[in-house]
Parts: C-alpha cells; sequence; structure tokens
C-alpha cells in the first residue's frame, strides 16, 4: 500500500497540487478562506443570539403589558368598591338595610313560590334520543328562534 502512495507522489496532479500549497497566494487565499467562514460562522451565531434574546424582550413586554392591565382592571374595581352606589348595593344585599323612609317587606318562601310558576324538571339528564350534539343543539336554535318553550 505504501507503494501506491509513493507512486502516486509522482503522479502529475499531486505535483501541481503541491507546487501550488508551496506558493504564496495560494496559501493566502486559503487563510483568507478560512477567516471569512470564521467571521461569517461567528456572525451567524450572533444574530441567532440576538433573534432569542428579542424574543425575550417581545414576551416579558407582552407579558408586562398584562400586567399592566390586570392593575388598571383592579384599580378601576377599588374605586368601584369606594362608589356610594356599591356601598348602597352592598348594604341591601348584605345587611338587609335600605334608605331611609323605605320599608323592607319579608315575604315567607311558601308565599312565594306560591305564585311563583313551576320549576320545570332538568331534561338534560337524559336526552331523548341518542342524536349528535350538533342536531340537538340545532334543534335547540330552532325552537329558540321559533319562540317554542319546552319542545
Amino acid at each position: 500500500m505504501f507503494k501506491k502512495l509513493k507512486s502516486y507522489k509522482n503522479h502529475p496532479n499531486v505535483k501541481q497540487f503541491t507546487s501550488q500549497l508551496n506558493d504564496v497566494r495560494a496559501v493566502g487565499l486559503l487563510i483568507f478562506l478560512v477567516v471569512v467562514l470564521l467571521i461569517s460562522w461567528s456572525g451567524a451565531k450572533v444574530i441567532q443570539t440576538n433573534y432569542n434574546l428579542q424574543k425575550q424582550i417581545s414576551t416579558l413586554q407582552q407579558e408586562n403589558d398584562v400586567m399592566a392591565l390586570q392593575n388598571n382592571n383592579l384599580k378601576l374595581q377599588n374605586d368601584y368598591f369606594n362608589t356610594d352606589q356599591y356601598l348602597e348595593l352592598s348594604a341591601r344585599q348584605n345587611f338587609g338595610l335600605g334608605r331611609p323612609g323605605e320599608t323592607e317587606v319579608l315575604i315567607p318562601t311558601s308565599v312565594a313560590l306560591k305564585y311563583a310558576p313551576p320549576l320545570k324538571e332538568e331534561k338534560r339528564a337524559t336526552p331523548k334520543s341518542k342524536q349528535p350534539f350538533y342536531q340537538r343543539n340545532f334543534e335547540a336554535w330552532v325552537n329558540f328562534f321559533l319562540h317554542r318553550q319546552g319542545v
């Protein structure tokens, strides 16, 4: 095998290649090519890093915007809780209080239920038939638009 390699040493193409490697211009061009490739690779890595950092910045800005909106909503809610309207509603609901001059009437549950319409039994527990959901949904919408009750 070494004999074959030694025989290739004298081949004209190998001699031409080795003579080109001995030329200073070819070596300089090869070094320049390596430097350009290294700089390109480094630039590509910097671009990838900047892209990832920009994605992180964008995500954090969106989270910051969401938090700012939540803070604004809580501020508005706190402002509502401090209004007289909320205090009056809260006093009526929680303490049974009213404005001066108003009279509160308490109606027993049995009397209230006597005049209330009867409650319909829940029919959703057992469907009428084994229809697909979309068909039952469509029929419910048709009943709604045609003002059908409990069909």
